[in-house]
């Protein structure tokens, strides 16, 4: 049975007090999310020969790239929400009140992956097929924090499933009347997401995907779970071209590179990856190597 909407927390859980700091639950959604990547990614890569806590030295530099590029995509595809006569400019940096783009992250986050790979020896593509499920795991995790934050809902809706937001919220659209409820957009993604882990197992088993091409079907799946999310959100819409946002945009360059991802390496690598890990000796006749198995069937 449904109930007749989905009631929003009460403001007050969004945050709590812990001696003189002040913990926000949307920091510790995405700290509940990157740790769920970590482990799942440390299994994968480890089946495919990597050493075990190896990740933990590629998110060394991973994380905290990925984190300066998810605010800061999101601050300048929302120029006017930050740089208006009066503003504070600190607010920049509030990462605390949401606002952080996916698509910042894996811009900044594969600069640090791939500084962090070179530096422990870890095949780049390795670590990104490893981190694909991670990835929407993490993700879902991290959206429960929008719904703590009341953010990321879409038009107006009669649904059962309706989303509650006070009128008072800043990001409750002009002209509409209290009590109106909206699509859970969060709730939407954290669903997708999770049917898209499941998806991208199958087909990795399925196809023996490897040298990023697990990671190419990542690309795609979230970018076309993205573009329709994005184009029914209201809160709030992002600075964009020819009347379309900014991050629809960016979703259709999700897909156009996982799709290019899913061609190229499977022209390039025709063959199986010999491990997770560089060797020294590498070269054509190690990279077509059929004596290691996959990370899904390892």
């Amino acid at each position: 049975m449904f109930v007749a909407s989905i009631p929003s927390p009460d403001p007050a859980w969004s945050q709590f007090s812990l001696g003189p700091l002040t913990v926000h639950t949307y920091a510790l959604c995405i700290l509940a999310g990157i740790a769920a990547a970590i482990a799942i990614t440390q299994q994968r890569l480890g089946r495919h020969g990597a050493p075990r806590g190896v990740v933990l030295d590629i998110i060394i530099w991973a994380v905290p790239l990925g984190i300066v590029g998810a605010r800061f995509y999101h601050v300048f595809t929302h120029i006017g929400d930050y740089f208006y006569p009066g503003a504070n400019l600190w607010d920049v940096f509030a990462i605390w009140d949401g606002g952080n783009a996916l698509y910042g992250s894996l811009i900044g986050g594969a600069v640090g992956a791939w500084i962090g790979c070179k530096r422990t020896g870890v095949r780049f593509w390795s670590f990104a097929d490893a981190l694909a499920p991670a990835m929407l795991v993490a993700q879902s995790m991290g959206r429960i924090g929008n719904y703590f934050n009341h953010e990321l809902f879409g038009l107006p809706t009669t649904l059962p499933w309706g989303l509650q937001i006070e009128a008072s919220n800043p990001k409750f659209p002009v002209g509409l009347p209290d009590g109106t409820l909206f699509h859970p957009l969060f709730l939407y993604e954290i669903i997708w997401n999770l049917i898209g882990v499941g998806i991208i197992l199958a087909v990795e088993r399925r196809f023996s995907l490897q040298w990023g091409r697990v990671f190419g079907v990542y690309l795609i799946w979230y970018g076309l779970g993205r573009s329709w999310l994005e184009a029914i959100r209201i809160d709030p819409t992002s600075d964009g071209f020819l009347g379309i946002p900014a991050n629809i945009w960016a979703s259709f360059v999700a897909i156009v590179l996982g799709v290019a991802l899913l061609i190229v390496q499977a022209r390039r690598h025709p063959g199986k990856e010999p491990s997770a890990m560089v060797a020294e000796t590498d070269g054509p006749s190690t990279e077509h190597s059929s004596d290691a198995a996959p990370i899904a069937r390892a």
